[in-house]
């Protein structure tokens, strides 16, 4: 039987952590070959992609990766348990029998923490007047002993989590996660890995010599090459729609909750940008990514039912020979729709949010991002 390994990723951009991760798992696991489920043009966290989902998906074939499918929207701006449930669910569909991860601390007993979670985790929180993630941790670390804060470890703990939950489960390979921490900023002068948040800073800096240490040559290329996008371009469109819209229709945005309509509405009119914006909404119950994912619904007008579970569609981003051939496997027993050409029926039926997505970067970067898009082949 074939090894496929799966990995889910956001490659914003790729770089040298990503192709060490991505040598390590293949390497370990004895891979036939890589699949990888890919964010689109938003991120988990509620940033905007630096460079399109089409970059992206070219500098990871590049990088080693046989085959990328995108992560629908629906899965891709979510808590980390709803972006690890689609993630995991999709690799699952398209045949993957190993699933590699980067963690801080590899060496994590994942099951054990998984098995200890609170039932009902949301309404058992509640009346705390702390973030989520936190007491979540806090409540973790009191049952088992175990240190849950780490970005990538807490994602490795939901894909587990969301793994145990499949007919039949992946197995399961953490890889020593390099460099610097997630979202760490700060650039070691001597280093050549460092977390994707210092790339995208020294990127917008401008500070190129430190970008070339810690990215591939095509990555480089690519990141001087095409416009980057951030929230600083989106602010005004976001700003125009928190002034124009109705505290009840606010409300009925998706995962909109305890009044923070009124914040944000407030925030967006005595701010002059999105930082200032992000600063002025904070409070102790919602961390800056869940605001930052509530602007992302708020600028594309997700309400609250718009939002299915289930995994609806593969759409294929791009191949290489060996990621082509095992496509054609996969399209003979799959149940799922393979997407390779975004038509009217998609974009109109079940892909419409994801299309909502790239147009709203398209007026940006007036380059197509759906209809007139082939898979990346390589």
């Amino acid at each position: 039987m074939a090894t496929v390994l799966g990995i889910v990723a956001e490659y914003n951009p790729f770089h040298n952590g990503h192709a060490y991760q991505l040598r390590q798992a293949k390497q370990q696991s004895q891979a036939d070959v890589t699949v990888v489920v890919m964010s689109g043009n938003w991120m988990q966290r509620g940033e905007p992609a630096l460079i399109d989902k089409w970059q992206r998906t070219r500098l990871a074939l590049l990088g080693g990766v046989d085959l990328v499918i995108e992560l629908p929207f629906q899965f891709a701006v979510q808590p980390a348990h709803l972006f690890a449930q689609g993630a995991i669910q999709l690799l699952s569909a398209l045949g993957c029998t190993t699933l590699a991860f980067g963690a801080e601390h590899p060496d994590l007993d994942f099951e054990t923490l998984v098995a200890n979670q609170p039932t009902n985790a949301s309404s058992h929180f509640k009346q705390f007047d702390e973030t989520y993630p936190t007491l979540f941790n806090d409540y973790l670390q009191a049952q088992t002993g175990m240190n849950l804060r780490a970005s990538n470890d807490i994602l490795g703990f939901s894909y587990v989590a969301a793994n145990r939950q499949l007919e039949r489960p992946l197995e399961i390979l953490p890889i020593q996660r390099r460099g610097s921490s997630h979202q760490e900023t700060q650039l070691d002068s001597e280093a050549t890995v460092a977390s994707g948040a210092a790339i995208r800073y020294a990127v917008q800096s401008g500070d190129w010599p430190s970008v070339a240490r810690m990215v591939p040559a095509e990555t480089l290329a690519a990141l001087q090459k095409n416009q980057q996008v951030t929230w600083s371009d989106y602010w005004p469109y976001l700003r125009y729609q928190l002034l124009s819209t109705s505290l009840a229709d606010l409300h009925e945005v998706y995962q909109m909750s305890e009044g923070i309509e009124y914040r944000l509405k407030q925030a967006a009119l005595t701010s002059t940008n999105f930082d200032e914006f992000l600063r002025a909404a904070k409070t102790k119950r919602f961390t800056y990514a869940r605001l930052q994912r509530l602007c992302v619904y708020i600028l594309l007008q997700v309400n609250r039912v718009e939002l299915p579970t289930e995994v609806r569609y593969a759409h294929v981003l791009g191949f290489d020979r060996l990621g082509q051939r095992y496509l054609n496997q996969v399209k003979k027993r799959s149940k799922l729709p393979l997407i390779s050409r975004v038509t009217d029926d998609w974009i109109n039926g079940p892909y419409r949010l994801d299309y909502q997505a790239g147009l709203m970067r398209q007026m940006l970067t007036k380059v197509d991002q759906d209809r007139l898009q082939h898979a990346v082949i390589v």
